[in-house]
């Protein structure tokens, strides 16, 4: 690499960005940032000048000279970065709400990351990632693809398989809060104690030994049970059944509410969706964003800000900037990332992308043997992985039929006539960014198929 570092982040005008760069200037003695590029579209303009002075406000109040560059022109960026960084959303908050919206006027689970709203997410991001790693292999074809965007485990599945970038680690602060917050219910500190994830991304499970190799996982799950969980703040905290944790022995993913708790979790969901003061999730952070770009525009905030943590984003420059530290420095650092199996869970296939502790260093993530499942936990990761594995296909090829597959092996979609009105409405809702769909949205609009959820509609 030449001297000092190039990075670039794609969805720079994100309200996480803040939270990236303090993760930087906090490592910068090891990570000598040369350039500092932040990358957005027209439509994000506005936030990208906002969010891009402040970072320049952050730098200027550290020891560092780094100069933070804007554009919309994300070649420009590229060219010769080291490092690339992904955390942008393909139709902004908007296109969150309808997929949260539209599955729960059908009174299914509507997510961001999990069922319908999670697969149509997939389905608008994949094909732009792809587009992205294009860029790459002309501009920069030795930088690191550090991505965030969810979904995280697919997207990051998609670029290997599909983009045929090997250069990838795909990150969540899943793991890091659970890391974070764990340790003291059991009087221990992180570095006491071993970690071992593996599943996939926003469904995983861990388990925990001391420095002696005592298991220590039922000791924790016995303290979850007491008080604060470390689920992130925009997960409704239903707590699992803990004859079920205690009989596997592992710790899942808060997540994995929306599997084992879905009737609860869905009528949380519901009441939200049905109070005109509260709205889905999405409404929520929608209302948060706004206030945090509010303190943003302050000429005298030159950190990062409290609030910033209710986003639902707390720790990602821990994942994120330390992973990138790691590769420029071979430090081999233990994180959790999604990335090729290879025989880290037998359960799954070597080319798989899973999620699973990793030591990061110069050559990427190299994965921990994890071991398999038991048949519960194996059952659950298979149907997952291969659901993901349709809805990749169907992103890249835009077959109908593929994602009506992808509907039907979905735990959480109701399999039936619903379940294809709903993917109906949604690629309708999503059309202008649903290329690959064209034919078949026109189809479907012919025949007269329309978003029937008042706010969802408005939005388009």
């Amino acid at each position: 690499m030449t001297q000092g570092v190039k990075i670039v982040t794609i969805g720079g005008g994100s309200s996480y960005t803040p939270e990236l760069m303090e993760g930087f200037i906090k490592r910068y003695d090891e990570l000598p940032i040369r350039e500092m590029w932040l990358v957005d579209i027209e439509e994000g303009k506005d936030k990208l000048e906002t969010v891009g002075t402040m970072a320049q406000r952050m730098w200027d109040a550290s020891p560092y000279d780094v100069k933070v560059h804007l554009t919309l022109d994300r070649r420009e960026a590229l060219k010769d970065a080291d490092f690339v960084t992904t955390q942008f959303r393909i139709g902004l908050l908007d296109a969150r709400i309808k997929d949260e919206r539209i599955p729960l006027s059908y009174g299914m689970v509507g997510q961001e990351t999990n069922g319908a709203g999670g697969i149509l997410k997939a389905f608008r991001t994949i094909p732009v990632i792809l587009s992205i790693v294009e860029d790459m292999k002309e501009l920069c074809p030795n930088a690191w693809l550090i991505n965030f965007t969810n979904p995280s485990g697919m997207v990051t599945d998609a670029i290997i398989r599909y983009g045929k970038w090997e250069r990838v680690i795909g990150l969540c602060n899943v793991p890091v809060n659970a890391m974070m917050a764990e340790p003291e219910l059991i009087d221990k500190t992180l570095d006491e104690l071993i970690y071992s994830f593996a599943g996939l991304n926003h469904f995983h499970w861990h388990k925990v030994q001391d420095l002696k190799g005592n298991d220590v996982t039922s000791e924790i799950i016995d303290k979850l049970y007491d008080g604060e969980s470390g689920i992130p703040t925009n997960i409704h905290d239903i707590p699992f059944y803990k004859e079920q944790l205690k009989r596997m022995n592992m710790i899942p993913c808060g997540y994995h509410r929306y599997y084992y708790r879905s009737e609860e979790m869905l009528e949380h969901m519901l009441e939200e969706y049905n109070d005109p003061n509260k709205g889905t999730r999405a409404q929520q952070v929608k209302q948060t964003e706004s206030e945090l770009f509010e303190l943003y525009k302050d000429p005298n905030l030159d950190h990062k800000p409290e609030q910033l943590s209710k986003r639902g984003g707390a720790h990602y420059s821990d994942a994120a900037c330390e992973t990138i530290a790691s590769i420029y420095a071979n430090k081999n650092t233990h994180i959790v990332v999604s990335t090729k199996n290879n025989g880290a869970i037998p359960d799954l296939a070597p080319d798989d992308v899973v999620e699973v502790s990793a030591y990061i260093g110069s050559a990427g993530a190299r994965p921990i043997a994890f071991g398999s499942f038991h048949p519960a936990e194996r059952g659950w990761l298979q149907v997952m992985k291969n659901m993901e594995l349709c809805v990749e296909e169907a992103a890249v090829t835009g077959d109908y039929g593929l994602a009506l597959q992808a509907f039907t092996i979905n735990p959480l979609i109701p399999s039936g006539d619903t379940a294809r009105k709903v993917l109906d409405e949604l690629l309708v809702a999503h059309k202008k960014h649903l290329p690959q769909f064209a034919e078949k949205i026109a189809e479907l609009e012919a025949n007269g198929v329309t978003v029937k959820d008042e706010i969802s509609r408005d939005l388009n």
